[in-house]
C-alpha cells in the first residue's frame, strides 16, 4: 500500500536468528573511512587494513527505507553493531512517502477500538489477495501487531488512526492524526540510529549516505561482506549483509529489470524514487541467489495526476486511505465502476476498461476524516476542492442530476447491504454477497460502506477531487528467501551471511500485494 508495509518486519523475526558468524573488518564514520576500514585501491586492487575478524559483532544492511532502518534498529537491540549504507544522499527510501498507514492486527489501537481482527482473518485476506507461500505469509501476518506496537511504544508515534484498505476483512491501517504515517515512522527510525551514532561515537552504529554498494563479498559460499563506491574510492567492510535495497520499479533503461520482465509497463508513470533500480536483486544473484516472481509487478490505480503537468513519469500517490475514509471512484461519464476497497490490481483493471480521466471524489465527512492529507495534496496542486456538488458536475461536464442519482444509488446500496448482507445478488470481496451493481458486474461486489452522501446532497455538498491514472508503484518479485528472511539459492538452501528485508525480498506478497 501502500508504504510502510508489513515485509518490513522480516527485518525484525528473522534478525532474531541473524548468525554472528561471518566476519567484520572496522567501520565507517559517515564521510570517512574509519581508520580501521580495509580499504580496496580502484587503480590498485590492493587491499590494505587488518584482516576479517571472527566470530561477526556488525552487520552490514544496505538501503535506509524503512526496512532497513528496522533492521539496523533490531540489531542494535539484540546487542549487536551496525552500519547502514545508502546510495542515495538522504535516507528514506520510497517508505518515507507512504501516505496511507501500516497494517497490524490484534494492536494495543485496534483492541482500544473494539475492532475485533486476528491473525487468522488476516492471513486468510493476505492469501485471497495474492500471496502463494503461506509459511511467508504466516510471518508477515503474526509479526504484523508486534511490530506496530513496537513502533508506538520504543518510538513514541502515534498510530491512534485505523482504516479498512482494499482486499482487508477489518480496519487494520494504522496511520496517526498528522501528517504522512511513512515520513514519520521511517524518519523516527532514523533519528534512532542517527542519536546512537552520536552518543557512541560512531562505535554502534553509523549511517553512511552517497555509498553505492556495487558487489557483495564471498567466502566458500557464505557472505562475509560488500564492496561500495564512496567519494571516488572503493571501499571494502565485513560482517552478515541484509539486503534493504527495494525495489526496480523506477529503472526505465533497456537493460532494466523491468525491461526485461515487463516490457509492456514501460510506457506508465512511476510512484518510486529514483533509486529502486534492482541494486540488491542484481548483487544477490551474483552471488547464487535466487530470484522469484520478477514478472509481477504492481501497477497501483491512484497516482495523482497535477493538471498542467500530465505527462510527469514520477507521480505522487494518492493514499489508498483516501477509498478507505468512502473515496469513490468516477469515470469520465461521472459512474462508479469498481469495488473502491477491491485489490489494487483488480481496481486497476476496471480502469483500462473505463474511460479517462478518472476522478477520486470525498465529501465532506471523508474530507474531513482524513483532513491532513486533502489540505497537503491541495498544496502540491493535485486535489480542488470544489465548494458545491453542482460545481463539480460542471468541471466534469456532466448534469448535476447526473452525479446526485450516482450518489443516490451508493446511498441506497449501503442502506440494504447494511439491512441484508446475506441478501444480495452480486459475489462480495473477499466473500459474502453485496447489494452494489457497479461492482457486483465485475464479481468484486463492495460490501463495506463508510461515510456515504445522499443524493440530495449532492448540490451543495464540498467535495475534495483528484484525477488519478495508475502508476507503477510495487515489485512483489525479488530474491527468494525463507522464513527466517535468509536468501536462498537455487536449491533452497540458505546462503550463509545473506538476508533481505522489504520489497527486495521476493514471494512474500505473490502477485499481489494488499
Amino acid at each position: 500500500t501502500t508504504r510502510p508495509h508489513p515485509g518490513s518486519r522480516f527485518a525484525r523475526s528473522a534478525l532474531r536468528t541473524l548468525s554472528p558468524e561471518q566476519g567484520v573488518d572496522g567501520l565507517c564514520l559517515a564521510g570517512q573511512p574509519h581508520p580501521s576500514l580495509a580499504v580496496m585501491s580502484k587503480n590498485k586492487g590492493s587491499t590494505q587494513g587488518p584482516a576479517a575478524n571472527f566470530p561477526a559483532d556488525t552487520a552490514i544492511v544496505i538501503g535506509g527505507g524503512l526496512a532497513g532502518m528496522t533492521a539496523a534498529n533490531t540489531v542494535l537491540e539484540l546487542g549487536g553493531k551496525v552500519v547502514v549504507l545508502d546510495k542515495s544522499s538522504f535516507c528514506g527510501g520510497n517508505s518515507s512517502k507512504a501516505t496511507s498507514g501500516i497494517n497490524g492486527c490484534a494492536t494495543k489501537t485496534q483492541k482500544t477500538q473494539g475492532i475485533d481482527d486476528s491473525n487468522e482473518l488476516f492471513l486468510s485476506d493476505t492469501l485471497k489477495g495474492g500471496a502463494k507461500k503461506p509459511e511467508i505469509a504466516k510471518v508477515l501476518v503474526h509479526e504484523s501487531g508486534p511490530a506496530v506496537d513496537w513502533l508506538m511504544d520504543t518510538f513514541a508515534l502515534d498510530l491512534s488512526l485505523v482504516a479498512r484498505l482494499g482486499g482487508h476483512s477489518a480496519p487494520r491501517t494504522h496511520r496517526g492524526k498528522e501528517r504522512f504515517p511513512g515520513m514519520t515512522i521511517t524518519y523516527a527510525l532514523i533519528q534512532m540510529i542517527e542519536k546512537i551514532q552520536e552518543n557512541t561515537g560512531g562505535n554502534m552504529a553509523q549511517i553512511i549516505t552517497k555509498a553505492r554498494a556495487t558487489d557483495l563479498i564471498s567466502n566458500n559460499g557464505a557472505v562475509i561482506g560488500v564492496k561500495y563506491e564512496r567519494q571516488g574510492a572503493e571501499i571494502k567492510v565485513f560482517g552478515p549483509v541484509i539486503l534493504a535495497t527495494g525495489g526496480f520499479g523506477a529503472d526505465f533503461t533497456a537493460n532494466s529489470l523491468l525491461s526485461k520482465y515487463r516490457p509492456d509497463l514501460m510506457h506508465l508513470p512511476t510512484s518510486n524514487g529514483e533509486h529502486c533500480t534492482g541494486d540488491g536483486i542484481k548483487m544477490g544473484e551474483a552471488v547464487g541467489g535466487a530470484t522469484i516472481d520478477l514478472e509481477w509487478v504492481q501497477v497501483h490505480p491512484t497516482g495523482l495526476v497535477k493538471i498542467g503537468d500530465e505527462d510527469a513519469k514520477v507521480k505522487f500517490l494518492a493514499a489508498e486511505a483516501l477509498r478507505g475514509v468512502g473515496g469513490l471512484l468516477l469515470n469520465a461519464e461521472g459512474d462508479r465502476f469498481a469495488n473502491e476497497l477491491g485489490r489494487r490490481d483488480y481496481v486497476t483493471g476496471e480502469m483500462w476498461k473505463n474511460k479517462a480521466p478518472f476522478r477520486l471524489v470525498l465529501n465532506s465527512m471523508a474530507s474531513k476524516e482524513i483532513h491532513w492529507h486533502c489540505e497537503h495534496y491541495k498544496g502540491r496542486g493535485v486535489m480542488r476542492k470544489f465548494d458545491t456538488g453542482a460545481d463539480l458536475a460542471k468541471e466534469m461536464g456532466i448534469p448535476v442530476k447526473k452525479l446526485e442519482d450516482v450518489m443516490e444509488a451508493h446511498y441506497q446500496v449501503s442502506l440494504k447491504q447494511e439491512k441484508d448482507p446475506q441478501g444480495g445478488p452480486y459475489p462480495a470481496y473477499p466473500d459474502g454477497k453485496s447489494w452494489d451493481e457497479p461492482s457486483g458486474k465485475t464479481d468484486c461486489g463492495k460490501k463495506f460502506f463508510h461515510n456515504v452522501l445522499r443524493g440530495d446532497q449532492v448540490a451543495t455538498e464540498t467535495f475534495h477531487v483528484a484525477i488519478v491514472t495508475p502508476v507503477i508503484h510495487y515489485c512483489m518479485g525479488g530474491l527468494t528467501i525463507s522464513a527466517k528472511s535468509e536468501v536462498v539459492n537455487g536449491k533452497d538452501k540458505a546462503i550463509p551471511g545473506l538476508y533481505a528485508a522489504g520489497e527486495v525480498a521476493g514471494g512474500v506478497h505473490g502477485n499481489n500485494r494488499l
